[in-house]
């Protein structure tokens, strides 16, 4: 098995963290596109465009299947890369919304959802939850955590500054979507800001839940094949790549 994973930057490296983890693929062939990061504040014709041309990039391999890892091309561009795509297309977003069904048993359950201003404005979370029942949902944009951790700062004044500006008025969920890939890196910070009294959805984990329910694979590739492209400076992608996946 071959995946090929898409992000608009360095983000969904915490997707293909949790593919190490669970060695469900023999090779995984990452593609950031760096050179045009953020895709958070960019218009939905711009992100289904970048989206179509990720899919005709993995056309240059044997791909089986294709993760978004960005939140906000899975919001608006999924559909258009699949019909562009020879093979699966799946999103952060959709296993998300599965990942908290499976993990909320009360529809009445309060769900606070963060993500790019893209993300949140699709409401693409929200349409999906509702659709399975749950009503108790609020949301926010939090954009200042993509820069914080594209600069390494996971923990001091700054982040802890950052956190109190987005979740002073947040009364502390019973669930909350980390809404890009970016986030799982400021879990820690962000369960204590709240006293470690809410459940936090992992995108990374959710697409590993999502892969075993939907596609039935298991885990046995024990050293899987990594190779890593970027629109820019792919030399730094790698740099970063050995931290995240490895360092930490």
């Amino acid at each position: 098995m071959k995946v090929g994973v898409f992000d608009s930057g360095i983000g969904g490296l915490t997707v293909v963290k949790s593919l190490l983890k669970h060695k469900l693929f023999e090779e995984i062939i990452y593609f950031g596109d760096t050179a045009r990061v953020p895709y958070g504040s960019k218009d939905k014709n711009t992100i289904v465009r970048y989206g179509i041309e990720a899919v005709e990039f993995f056309k240059n391999f044997d791909i089986d299947l294709i993760i978004v890892a960005c939140n906000t091309v899975s919001a608006y561009a999924l559909e258009e890369m699949r019909e562009n795509a020879s093979c699966p297309v799946i999103g952060v977003v959709e296993a998300g919304v599965l990942a908290t069904a499976n993990a909320v048993s009360k529809k009445s359950s309060n769900i606070f959802i963060i993500g790019t201003k893209a993300t949140i404005n699709s409401k693409a979370y929200e349409h999906g939850l509702k659709n399975l029942g749950y009503n108790c949902l609020s949301t926010k944009a939090t954009p200042l955590f993509v820069p914080l951790v594209e600069e390494e700062i996971f923990e001091g004044a700054i982040l802890n500054a950052a956190l109190e500006h987005y979740f002073k008025d947040v009364t502390t969920p019973d669930a909350l979507i980390l809404g890009c890939t970016h986030f799982p890196l400021l879990e820690k910070q962000i369960s204590k800001y709240f006293e470690n009294r809410t459940m936090l959805i992992h995108s990374g984990d959710a697409i590993v839940e999502y892969l075993k329910e939907k596609f039935t694979l298991q885990e046995k590739f024990e050293e899987p094949e990594l190779k890593f492209f970027a629109s820019e400076n792919p030399e730094s992608l790698r740099k970063t790549a050995q931290k995240w996946l490895y360092d930490k």
